[in-house]
């Protein structure tokens, strides 16, 4: 199951063009947000535990965006 509520990932479609959008798409688009956050977050950790600390902060984010 998603972590990720479908109608928020559908919102997002419609707010950027999409008409419609159909449950096979959304369920499609949950799945590739999910795994691009976790891709993210994982070099976002990888940078935050560079730094000697737990906690990834905002810039961790930022850096790991940059960088992939």
């Amino acid at each position: 199951m998603a972590d990720l509520p479908i109608a928020a990932i559908i919102r997002i479609a419609k707010q950027n063009g999409a008409d419609r959008v159909g449950s096979d798409a959304a369920a499609a688009l949950v799945q590739k947000t999910e795994e691009y956050i976790a891709t993210i977050a994982k070099e976002a950790t990888k940078l935050a535990s560079h730094a000697g600390r737990k906690t990834i902060k905002a810039e961790d984010i930022e850096m790991a965006c940059s960088s992939s």
